[in-house]
């Protein structure tokens, strides 16, 4: 009898090892958990839950569940995805914001201790101020910033991040020191937003999705967005056009945890495959503004290394990290 006892705590205890941490993600039915490493609002926040329904579709036997982790531009969920290594039921969005935010917060998890899915979209930043603010045009903003740069406050996303960088930017083509440039960061685009709405803060800069419905509603103003050509639907210059040479596109995308094994990297491969095909991630890419750049496997690999490099040098020159 306390053999047989015994024989049945083995099993019950390798069958609770099995249940926990690196479970496969290869599984039709495995539940899948999408973490959004910022607040809800956001473009990170955003892409999580329209990833989630897409999923759902793509595949209707499959639980999907997102999660919010803010905070320190989605350093602290990085943190917390490095510590489920060889999870393969976990996808984690990030993009352009994390990659400056692990410079700026001189993060000690990176992104090398991630496994790199698929870059999804990209999207172009907007610059806008609230309907009642005295500047009406690029040029009146660009005026009061070398003016008094401390009295014109831009509200925007983490510090490091996308668009911090484009204010940086946007400051050297103006002439203004990059390092006066008075940033005002948020975990999320909510907050960024309440403040303009508020007449709170000068300006705002995010990713165009985040701010083009308020522009259309006539609640704030746009002044220019950092694409090469107008965009299509959206009354607003380009930067270029106001007279700053800044253009740059944020991107987003997913990672997994380290340690994966090649099974589950293919199964989360396949699934994210299947989600981009999909009809409703089709129509929610048209009609967020997002770009379509997907890429999976080395090339996604190749292009996040390149990142990495690319904004640590963008960021050093305007002054942002010590």
């Amino acid at each position: 009898m306390r053999l047989r006892v015994l024989a049945a705590l083995a099993a019950l205890s390798l069958g609770a090892l099995t249940g926990c941490g690196g479970q496969s993600g290869t599984s039709a039915n495995a539940s899948l958990r999408i973490m959004a490493p910022a607040a809800p609002g956001g473009g990170w926040d955003q892409t999580s839950r329209t990833a989630e329904l897409a999923l759902k579709s793509a595949d209707p036997q499959r639980k999907v569940e997102v999660f919010n982790v803010p905070g320190a531009g989605g350093t602290i969920g990085l943190a917390q995805l490095a510590g489920e290594k060889g999870n393969g039921n976990l996808l984690m969005t990030m993009g352009l914001v994390m990659v400056g935010a692990i410079e700026q917060n001189k993060s000690k998890v990176t992104l090398t201790e991630t496994t790199p899915i698929a870059k999804l979209t990209e999207e172009y930043e907007i610059v806008v101020v609230p309907a009642s603010s005295p500047f009406k045009t690029l040029a009146d903003l660009v005026a009061a910033w070398k003016s008094d740069p401390a009295k014109v406050s831009i509200s925007g996303g983490s510090a490091g991040g996308t668009d911090h960088i484009v204010a940086g930017l946007m400051a050297k083509a103006a002439g203004v020191d990059p390092k006066q440039v008075n940033y005002i960061a948020h975990s999320g685009g909510g907050e960024a937003l309440n403040e303009l709405l508020g007449n709170k803060v000068s300006a705002g800069v995010s990713g165009v999705a985040e701010f083009a419905e308020h522009v259309k509603s006539g609640k704030l103003r746009a002044l220019g967005v950092t694409s090469a050509e107008r965009i299509p639907g959206l009354d607003a210059p380009t930067l270029k056009e106001g007279g700053l040479n800044v253009e740059l596109a944020n991107w987003r995308g997913f990672v997994a945890p380290g340690g994966l094994s090649d099974a589950d990297k293919k199964a989360l491969t396949d699934l994210v495959t299947k989600m981009h095909a999909s009809q409703p991630w089709k129509d929610a890419v048209a009609k967020n503004g997002w770009i379509d750049s997907f890429q999976t496997g080395q090339q996604f690999s190749d292009y996040l290394s390149a990142e990495q490099t690319r904004v640590k040098a963008i960021i050093a020159e305007m002054g942002l990290v010590s």
